[in-house]
């Protein structure tokens, strides 16, 4: 009996091995990064309405100081988007740029500069499936150009 041996390109053996990991990945932890020129590298995020917990992971891909340039990530009710943006800059940077006890915030990222991430994880109980969520920066200025929607579905 004669067997028939195919090779495959070690690029593609790495590939293959790798495609069950990235299909696993754990849809209630996301990511987004923001740059020195005031974006986010996403306008939308998607998490299940199953999430127990909900993990959002902030980058700042950029080069400057969170004192010049930085950035947070905030959760609101969409309807809150601009009350909470004014409301941020008279925190200051000492609290992240979030009024201290601010109710319409539902959660967020510490502010961080050039080349740092943060997380904020919290209950997936505090989102309603289909309701309307809103994520900006509150760095003074900052929100008119960063900020997505949240989606639970």
């Amino acid at each position: 009996m004669r067997v028939l041996r195919e090779t495959l390109p070690a690029a593609a053996l790495c590939g293959a091995l790798l495609l069950p990991l990235a299909a696993h990945a754990d849809p209630c932890k996301v990511e987004i990064a923001g740059n020195d020129l005031l974006q986010y590298d996403k306008q939308e995020l998607n998490v299940p309405a199953s999430c127990k917990e909900v993990t959002v992971t902030l980058r700042h891909s950029g080069r400057q100081p969170r004192e010049a340039m930085g950035h947070n990530w905030v959760l609101v009710d969409a309807a809150d988007y601009k009350a909470v943006a004014s409301a941020a800059s008279s925190a200051g940077l000492a609290h992240d740029y979030v009024a201290p006890g601010d109710k319409r915030v539902i959660a967020h990222t510490r502010v961080i500069g050039g080349g740092e991430s943060t997380s904020v994880t919290f209950p997936g109980t505090l989102l309603r499936k289909g309701a309307a969520y809103r994520y900006l920066c509150t760095f003074p200025g900052h929100s008119t150009l960063m900020h997505g929607v949240f989606k639970v579905g």
